[in-house]
């Protein structure tokens, strides 16, 4: 079976690399002739929107997924009238746009932060009053890595951020003093058959993702059945076939939405060596009608992203438990360019090498 990809970044490299020895080929499209997917698969260059591109895409795929979630939404329903394309458009019609997300999340019955829309100076005025302060203002589409927001912490800031932001729609949301930030990772099937893996603590940096720790120790066991029943319930809502991640803020033992990503997840690459089965390959099963694997943990893991520079190889090497994952792409600053796995037979021990990976990375600058 050949899988049609939407996007050629290393999730969908790594998708790739997963599927191989489950038999499956791969085609991508992308508007880079340098995409780092192209080093393991075949390459199609073109726009997105590229209705010639996207109907050879549709003729030489069995089944066809994304692992970018800013895809037009129209080029998805161009393509699902032509070939099975998972997860559904209407997932990343409702992921594109964080009112339609949150206004999805509310009328699903998950919590989420207070929030309103904003669509000129005095609308913004409105809804950080609506929402009140602290408060952190987000462009409604294509922010990621703490691009297009601003955050609210005195009414003289309103003006800042709509002169900064304003040129798009906005949405204003309350501030959560989180005591972590956490991310859950399901798959579902196409015959309805869904699975969980455990919730992941998440540290950010700068807005972009460096260490996520499956079970971390501020996750306890009744935060991972919320977070299974959250996202059961968007699987279920949106029909939803491949792999989904949910991003939540924890609080006082609660859990509040921030974003959900209809796709392979940074926070779930730690699944590659620490897992049964990982996020890639469970989604290339999920969206080729295979049975899902396993998402139950091997031993105790954490992922740490590389960030820009990469860190010297041996050095990584050298350490037990190491599982380094190079991309292919050129240093550039905030530039994911690779990660690393690290696993240990127990906590204790994984903390002790997880000190020495970040040692090596932040020395790297």
């Amino acid at each position: 079976m050949t899988v049609g990809v939407l996007g050629g970044g290393q999730l969908g490299r790594m998708m790739a690399l997963a599927g191989y020895p489950l038999g499956q080929r791969f085609v991508f499209l992308d508007p880079g002739a340098e995409s780092c997917a192209g080093h393991v698969g075949d390459l199609r260059v073109g726009a997105y929107d590229d209705e010639e591109r996207l109907a050879e895409i549709s003729r030489r795929a069995d089944v066809i997924t994304y692992e970018f979630e800013n895809v037009p939404v129209a080029s998805a329903r161009y393509l699902a009238e032509r070939a099975k394309v998972f997860p559904p458009p209407r997932a990343l019609e409702v992921s594109q746009d964080r009112l339609a997300e949150k206004t999805f999340f509310a009328a699903s019955g998950i919590a989420t932060p207070a929030f309103a829309p904003a669509s000129s100076r005095e609308e913004l005025e409105r809804a950080v009053a609506k929402v009140g302060l602290p408060a952190v203002v987000k462009t409604r589409r294509f922010g990621y890595d703490g691009k297009g927001q601003m955050v609210l912490r005195a009414p003289g800031d309103v003006s800042a951020a709509w002169d900064a932001l304003g040129a798009a729609p906005l949405i204003v949301e309350a501030f959560v003093a989180f005591d972590a930030e956490v991310s859950v990772i399901a798959v579902r099937g196409r015959s309805g058959e869904a699975r969980v893996y455990p919730m992941v603590e998440n540290e950010h940096r700068g807005g972009i993702l460096r260490v996520s720790v499956p079970s971390g120790p501020a996750i306890t066991p009744a935060m991972q059945q919320a977070g299974e029943a959250i996202a059961a319930r968007v699987l279920t809502e949106l029909d939803y076939v491949g792999v989904l991640a949910v991003e939540l803020f924890a609080k006082g033992g609660e859990l509040l939405v921030n974003e959900m990503a209809p796709r392979v997840h940074n926070s779930g690459h730690w699944t590659i060596e620490g897992a049964e089965t990982s996020q890639f390959e469970n989604h290339v099963r999920a969206i080729t009608g295979m049975p899902l694997g396993s998402t139950r943990a091997v031993g105790s893991s954490a992922m740490v992203n590389l960030i820009g520079k990469m860190p010297p190889r041996d050095a990584l090497l050298a350490l037990d438990g190491v599982h380094l994952h190079s991309y292919g792409k050129d240093g550039a600053p905030g530039r994911k360019i690779g990660h690393v796995t690290v696993r240990a037979p127990s906590q204790p021990e994984l903390a002790e090498r997880l000190a020495r990976v970040r040692a090596i990375v932040d020395a790297a600058g």
